[in-house]
Parts: structure tokens; C-alpha cells; sequence
């Protein structure tokens, strides 16, 4: 990242403490293609596809440049919702997202239909940056009686979707769509929109 002068490489825009820990605290001497790539369009606020093999670095590419606009942009509150269809993939990602995020002072949490009422009353009383979840639990959270859904979901800026294409094609994309319609009913906002596969 030291080789080109300020300004011309992409991840010049990240935010300088989430580039101290790329190169500090995960080691790596550069991001890859793909991550380099997702820089400015995220950070821009556009939608996008992120293709890559397994273990591409998809998850960086989405978390960097989000987590970056976050602090950039003031983001309050769970402003990025990371969708996945199952559990067990999110149940693997929560504590790496979640050590991204504590390098700026942020926090990422997990819920789903495993997660127990004890850690659901602490999310909706102090909310986490970045929520996992999957399509069936974000509906459930916008129906419940429990959940204020303008304090809880009101600020969410953008949403990855993680496997993407297991959504498309059949009625759980279709229901994924009407979820995020009516998401972004209750934000007054257009939603950015980050797909990975």
C-alpha cells in the first residue's frame, strides 16, 4: 500500500485506522483486486455485485469501505445489515466483523432464531453498528411487538447480501426483496445494496 503516491490507490480512501489494521493488525501487505476495487463505489454509496472464489476476500471488500463511510458519514445506530441465508454462516462471520468494526470504536452483534432474549433486549437497548441476520429474522424484527422499528432500524444505510445468489431464482429471493422494500419504507431512504457470491 506504501507504493503509490497518495491519492492514486483506491484504499487511500479507507479510513487511515482501518488501514493501520489491515497492514498492523491482519498483516497484509495490500488488499487484493476485488477489495481494491470495492473501495470507491462503496464508499460512494452505490449498489454493487461482488463475485469471488470462497475465502476471496468478499467480506473485506463489503466491511472496509462500509465501515469506513460509516465513520466518515456519522453513521449512528445499526446503519449496515448483513444478510445471509443460514445461520451457521453468519455464526462464523459475527466475530470476525465484529473485531473490524471494534477498530473503530464500533460493535457487531448476531441475530437470528438460535439467538436467546437476553442478547435481543441488548440490541434493540444498545444497538451494534453492524447487525447479522437472516431475511426470515429482519421480517420477524419488523413485525414484532418487542421492537420500536424506527429506533431499532430507522439508520441502516446499507445492506450486504452474503451468497447472493442462493436468493436468486426461487421464493426466498422474492421474499427478500418485499423485506428490504419495506425496509426501505421505514428508513425514508434509499438503501444501498451489496451482493456477494
Amino acid at each position: 500500500m506504501q507504493d503509490q503516491p497518495r491519492g492514486t490507490d483506491p484504499v487511500d480512501r479507507l479510513d487511515p485506522v482501518v488501514l493501520h489494521h489491515v497492514v498492523n493488525t491482519l498483516g497484509w501487505p495490500d488488499l487484493r483486486p476485488l477489495q481494491k476495487a470495492a473501495v470507491g463505489p462503496l464508499m460512494d454509496g452505490e449498489d454493487a455485485i461482488l463475485l469471488a472464489p470462497t475465502a476471496g476476500g468478499k467480506t473485506e471488500a463489503a466491511a472496509f469501505p462500509l465501515l469506513s463511510a460509516m465513520r466518515e458519514n456519522r453513521w449512528t445506530g445499526i446503519s449496515v445489515l448483513y444478510l445471509a441465508p443460514l445461520k451457521a454462516l453468519l455464526n462464523n462471520l459475527v466475530h470476525r466483523v465484529d473485531s473490524y468494526a471494534q477498530w473503530l470504536g464500533r460493535r457487531a452483534a448476531l441475530w437470528h432464531g438460535d439467538t436467546g432474549e437476553s442478547v435481543r433486549r441488548r440490541i434493540r437497548t444498545e444497538s451494534p453498528d453492524f447487525l447479522l441476520t437472516t431475511p426470515e429474522s429482519l421480517e420477524a424484527m419488523l413485525i414484532s411487538v418487542k421492537t420500536d422499528h424506527a429506533r431499532m432500524l430507522g439508520g441502516v444505510r446499507a445492506v450486504v447480501v452474503d451468497e447472493v445468489h442462493a436468493f436468486a431464482g426461487d421464493d426466498r429471493g422474492w421474499h427478500l426483496l418485499a423485506v428490504l422494500e419495506r425496509l426501505e419504507r421505514l428508513t425514508g431512504r434509499r438503501i444501498q445494496r451489496v451482493g456477494l457470491s
